[in-house]
Parts: C-alpha cells; structure tokens; sequence
C-alpha cells in the first residue's frame, strides 16, 4: 500500500500534471487557428487516453454499437469521480462538448481553455441564465451537428445516483437529438473525492441504447428524465463486460 502510495505521489501525479499542462498549452494554439473545437476535442481525446495509461487504468467499454462516430446526441451520465472526464473523452467517439460549471471559467489558464474548446458554462442558482444556457445548448447541437455530455447529478455523487436535474432532458427533446444514457463504475477507486493520489484499477463505461425525442415536447422533459435515470441505475448495476470493446476512430 505504502509503495503503490509513493508511486502514485511521485511519479503518476507529477506526469499527469505534466501532460495535463503540455496538452492543455497545445489545445489552446490550434484554437487560434480553428475556432470550431473540434481539434481541441482531439487533442482533449489523446489528453484523456494519456491520463488513464499513466494512471495504469484498464479500461473496458461496452455499447459503441448504439452509437455513430458521425451522430448528435446528449448523452446522459452518472459521475463518479475527476477521472470521468478523461474517460468519457477517450472513449465516446463523437465529437461532444460539456456543460461546465461557471465558476471553472474564472480559473485561469483553465477558464480560458474551457471557452476556447467551446464547452458550455452552466448558471447555477439563476433560473433564467440557465434556461438561456440549456436553449443555447440546444441550438448548438442542432446547428453544428455535434453532441453534449451532461452529469444531471449536478456534481460527483458520493455514494447512490441522486436524483438527474432536468436539463438534459430539456436539450435533447429541443434540439431533437437522441438523448443517450451512460454507466460509468470504477473511477471512485481510481480517484476518490477528496483525494489528490489516482490509482491504478479497472474502470467500465457503458452507452445504452439512444432515447429517441423526435416525437415529444418540452412537457415530456420530466418523464425523458425519469426513463434515463432509471436506464442509468441498469447500467450501472450490470455485471462488467466479459471483454473489452475496441473504440472506433473517432471524427
């Protein structure tokens, strides 16, 4: 334990650090030269695989037949821990941006990041900006043809999935996209709350079937939201996969 715990703090902390600063710089250049996000997301794609191998992370994923490369979706998942951002980045191959707490734009360096990779802030505690914020999340899927993941807890859930905040239902049934649940088990044992150490461990991510909303209205937003909580609780609860799937080349 004492060895595992050394390591972690002296040699995959400071490489995590490391890459996270020299992948984060190389994002932000060619931001000035492709304003669309999509070479950040790229980038963001090598961050992540990156950041799980020196984590010694082993991976299995499991329903990217439910999904096309070239698809929009709000895909819709439980959050365990920091280490599922990079492992949602790694492993979804579409093009998708996430909703961000406001607060991290006024970090600097990674505010910056943020706005020039074109993830979307969330206004909390202000109902009008959010509602501004969810229909200009929408009009961004459907215009630019690209995908948004939402963690509808509203932040890392300790233990039990809390109840999912409506919001992504509401950005899938108005931009008419497939909104798609996802199970993430695993990452709370790599990186815990409150803990600075990542350890090495399996992790699984699962993509259930899309939810197709073509046919439903702003006031089905609150049943959307029940049917994807209750399709995440199923993936998460699923034994883990017998092998690992292999990730298609992403867009």
């Amino acid at each position: 334990m004492l060895l595992a715990y050394l390591r972690a703090l002296l040699i995959t902390d400071p490489l995590i650090a490391l890459s996270t600063i020299v992948l984060s710089t190389i994002s932000l250049v060619t931001s000035l030269f492709d304003s669309t996000g999509r070479p950040q997301h790229r980038v963001a794609r090598v961050w992540g695989r990156l950041l799980l191998a020196i984590a010694g992370v082993r991976v299995r994923v499991e329903g990217l037949e439910n999904i096309s490369a070239q698809g929009s979706y709000v895909f819709v998942s439980n959050h365990l821990s920091f280490m599922d951002t990079p492992l949602a980045m790694a492993h979804i191959p579409v093009q998708f941006r996430f909703l961000a707490k406001k607060g991290l734009y006024k970090i600097p360096f990674i505010g910056f990041h943020l706005k020039r990779a074109g993830h979307i802030p969330v206004y909390r505690g202000d109902a009008r900006a959010s509602l501004k914020t969810l229909a200009e999340s929408a009009r961004i899927v459907r215009e630019r043809g690209i995908s948004v993941l939402v963690f509808p807890e509203g932040g890392r859930s300790p233990a039990q999935l809390r109840e999912f905040k409506e919001g992504a239902a509401y950005i899938a049934i108005k931009a008419g996209v497939p909104a798609v649940p996802v199970g993430i088990a695993g990452t709370r044992q790599v990186l815990p709350m409150g803990s600075i150490i990542v350890r090495s461990g399996p992790v699984v991510l699962r993509i259930g079937q899309p939810i197709p909303t073509s046919n439903l209205t702003l006031r089905d937003h609150k049943h959307l939201t029940r049917q994807l909580r209750e399709r995440v609780v199923a993936l998460t609860a699923c034994p883990p996969p017998v092998s690992q799937r292999r990730t298609p080349q992403s867009a």
